[in-house]
């Protein structure tokens, strides 16, 4: 067992589940453990991915560092008349392994537990254990899942783009959250082409943002890679189209093959 370098965030008060249902892509009402959801702009385009933990009389967001500050200022100026408090669990920490063990819960984007499994432990508590950031970054290669704090730039994609309907973080049946609408829209369409996928390549080290080509056309960007195996922000319709017509997919002057896993939802 590992601790992770997450930022936790607590909305307690009475008004806690329907504040936080008018928000977040997924559901909070009758949440018990944990669940994946972001919060958006009103334009649909993720602010920050959060797993949404219930914890007492409090709900607890769990989220990368990076995003923490936008995700809380977000969250107040929504405040309004909501009868909440908001700030940092300082207490808390998330333990992780690869494992199950006592208490804890499957990561909530694969609930089989293809990434390891989590649990809200006591901050002092953590404080004697190792480090485990490496450990999840090769299991979601291993898996295929972005990394939304590393993948991709603030404000730059669509919900659909990040994800986040492949990975349960979207209840289509809750009713309104902020950019619902164009979430709902794009799914009705099936107008996201965009998307995050892995790509397979050989003998390479590519630095984040490589484009990648088909033909003369620049289709996307390398974003997270480890060797023979990336992430890459992509138009997928492109992609498989080119692949088609036996065009190769090239990533500066590597070629590359796209590699999605069979749950991702192609155009």
């Amino acid at each position: 067992m590992s601790r992770l370098e997450r930022a936790l965030i607590r909305v307690a008060g009475p008004d806690r589940i329907s504040f936080l249902d008018n928000l977040l892509t997924q559901r909070v009402e009758g949440l018990e453990g944990v669940r994946y959801g972001a919060l958006l702009t009103p334009q649909g385009k993720v602010i920050a991915d959060t797993l949404i933990w219930s914890h007492g009389e409090a709900v607890i967001l769990e989220t990368d560092p990076k995003f923490a500050d936008a995700l809380l200022s977000k969250l107040s100026m929504y405040r309004l008349r909501a009868n909440i408090t908001l700030g940092a669990a300082a207490d808390l920490a998330v333990a992780f392994s690869v494992d199950p063990f006592e208490g804890a819960l499957a990561d909530p984007r694969m609930p089989n537990g293809e990434l390891g499994w989590r649990k809200l432990i006591a901050s002092a508590d953590a404080a004697a254990l190792p480090e485990g950031d490496e450990t999840l970054w090769s299991r979601r290669f291993g898996c295929s899942v972005p990394d939304l704090a590393v993948d991709i730039q603030p404000d730059e994609i669509f919900a659909g783009e990040a994800l986040l309907e492949e990975l349960n973080g979207v209840d289509f049946q809750k009713g309104c959250f902020v950019g619902q609408e164009n979430v709902s829209r794009m799914k009705r369409r099936a107008t996201t082409r965009r998307k995050l996928c892995s790509v397979a390549f050989s003998g390479a080290r590519f630095e984040y943002g490589t484009p990648i080509r088909a033909g003369a056309a620049e289709i996307g960007a390398i974003r997270s890679a480890q060797r023979c195996k990336a992430i890459a922000l992509i138009r997928l319709d492109r992609a498989l189209e080119a692949q088609e017509r036996g065009q190769k997919l090239m990533a500066g002057e590597i070629e590359i093959h796209l590699d999605p896993p069979d749950w991702l939802i192609l155009p």
